[in-house]
């Protein structure tokens, strides 16, 4: 059973928008491999969880490296750019808690990953299992991505194993013609398929659930939960999954899917099974919802 994981991708700092009050905005930190990666530290506190990203060298990087430390993710992996800052966005919530973004992120450090300095995927081999999400693609470089996803069947050939959530972004991509070979191409080396059903219809074309879940169990992807928000998820073998409640008030819609990400793989990897772990992922994003931003308060969620 895992116990050391690395969660791969980008965090950006977060500036909240409150129409009540148009001077100001609140200053986070998040990223949606990056929350993941916090709930499942928290929600399993036992395993090593890493962070694998790259900052720069400014008072920003710093808080955010600081957050890692708090929260007690690994930061070994975590590379400094001499030159680059991390993203931005700026977040705004509807009455009905449904989000809206504004990105500055083609600068951001994270896309240098594989320059110097490099990350280097053999410091990547002993985890027990590696996360990543089509967003962790998609900020990558062409070449950069290529030599990602051609090495993660070395990986998995070696022992590893891989968690992936396709969390399709469009202004990310070129076309989406790329971001479905490239994304097809990681659900093929997935051992944890963590997809939601909206994200995979608007890339692929899926006419419904099952044709979803066709698709991806015809790729290889058999293990897992689809994410279907406050219908509650199911494996994705098509089963019934178990009865979740939704949400009894949703403020802040973000970070629900990754926030299950965390929860489920947490109490699955710790020896729930299938069902228990569907039911803590959405229980965990239950909690989040009602709560502004990516990153719920430790107080809150504990």
């Amino acid at each position: 059973m895992p116990t050391d994981i690395a969660c791969l991708g980008e965090v950006m700092v977060e500036l909240s928008l409150n129409d009540a009050s148009p001077d100001t905005a609140g200053i986070g930190f998040a990223g949606d491999t990056f929350n993941t990666a916090i709930y499942l530290k928290r929600k399993a506190p036992s395993m090593g969880v890493s962070y694998v990203t790259k900052l720069g060298q400014d008072k920003l990087s710093d808080r955010i490296v600081a957050l890692m430390d708090a929260e007690e993710l690994g930061t070994d992996l975590v590379l400094r750019s001499p030159d680059r800052m991390p993203g931005l966005y700026a977040i705004s919530t509807d009455t009905a808690g449904e989000r809206s973004f504004l990105y500055w992120r083609d600068r951001a450090a994270v896309r240098t990953l594989f320059a110097p300095p490099a990350l280097d995927l053999d410091d990547l081999a002993w985890f027990d299992l590696v996360y990543l999400s089509a967003i962790s693609l998609a900020v990558l470089p062409e070449e950069d991505r290529q030599r990602l996803l051609d090495w993660l069947p070395h990986y998995r050939a070696d022992g590893g194993r891989v968690a992936f959530d396709s969390n399709y972004r469009p202004a990310l991509w070129a076309d989406p013609a790329l971001a479905r070979r490239d994304i097809e191409r990681a659900w093929r080396q997935t051992d944890i398929g963590l997809p939601s059903v909206d994200d995979e219809m608007a890339l692929f074309g899926d006419t419904d659930e099952a044709a979803v879940l066709t698709r991806l169990t015809g790729w290889g992807v058999t293990s897992g939960a689809l994410k279907r928000g406050d219908r509650g998820p199911c494996p994705l073998d098509g089963s019934a999954g178990p009865d979740c409640p939704p949400a009894p008030q949703v403020i802040d819609s973000t970070a629900a899917g990754d926030s299950f990400n965390g929860g489920y793989l947490a109490a699955r990897l710790t020896g729930a099974d299938d069902s228990e772990a569907l039911a803590a992922g959405h229980a965990l994003a239950a909690q989040v919802v009602q709560q502004r931003g990516a990153i719920m308060p430790r107080d809150a969620q504990e």
